[in-house]
């Protein structure tokens, strides 16, 4: 199946939007079948200034319909806890959100590609039970191909390096909080203003582990001063994990 044919099928179709490489290509590929597609972005605390502004400016160059909706996952014990199945309950509220939105008669979908490991994954678990539908996994399509069909459709995410939620960022088992949140998003909003890409500023009981891409270990001890500059306040150690982000 081609994603044509399932947009033939699926005429009507409300998408999990988030403005990365794979949400954005689904939104573009439906506009392009002809599909009625309604692009929503749940704005949460574990969503970065960034995305959500990438997600309209793209939204915009699409002549898309795009709809943001606040919804606030910490609100629930399941996930301000943080417990191994966090994601699940976080998914159920943001696409329950988005159903509510779209009301009936329009099929869920999201991003989850062929590249995408759902073993074992709470947060896929949650689609399912909701019914929302994974065109870009159902067609074959890996994350290697997506990127090179937005390159060739011009959209600007196709670069874009994979941007897992904030709370991804703190241990399973520590207590999620907004103060927490916005601690770390402005961590690596700082260090993506010094050209850092693709990288995680970790939380480990007080003090941020860096991982970074192996090419870019020589400009972090470059820059090793600036960056305890910026951290150093935020942190009670700044660390560098040396085992190199794939």
């Amino acid at each position: 199946m081609t994603l044509t044919q399932f947009f033939q099928t699926h005429r009507q179709v409300a998408l999990g939007f988030s403005g990365g490489v794979d949400s954005a290509y689904l939104l573009y590929a439906a506009i392009q079948a002809g599909a009625a597609v309604g692009a929503y972005v749940v704005h949460s605390p574990f969503q970065p200034d960034f995305e959500l502004q990438d997600a309209l400016r793209l939204a915009q160059r699409l002549g898309a319909e795009c709809q943001i909706l606040q919804a606030d996952p910490l609100a629930l014990p399941q996930v301000a806890e943080n417990p191994p199945d966090r994601c699940y309950h976080c998914k159920k509220v943001i696409f329950s959100a988005i159903a509510q939105a779209a009301g009936p008669g329009a099929c869920l979908i999201d991003g989850t590609n062929a590249s995408d490991d759902i073993a074992g994954r709470p947060g896929y678990r949650a689609l399912q039970e909701l019914g929302v539908l994974s065109p870009l996994r159902l067609c074959g399509l890996t994350k290697g191909e997506i990127r090179r069909l937005s390159q060739a459709a011009g959209l600007f995410t196709w670069d874009k390096p994979a941007y897992a939620c904030l709370a991804t960022r703190i241990p399973t088992g520590t207590p999620i909080t907004p103060a927490l949140l916005d601690k770390t998003q402005k961590a690596e909003a700082a260090l993506s203003a010094m050209g850092f890409r693709d990288f995680r500023v970790r939380y480990l009981d007080g003090r941020a582990k860096l991982q970074l891409k192996a090419e870019q270990m020589p400009m972090a001890l470059a820059r090793r001063a600036e960056i305890l500059t910026c951290l150093a306040p935020h942190y009670t150690e700044i660390l560098l994990d040396l085992e190199a982000r794939p």
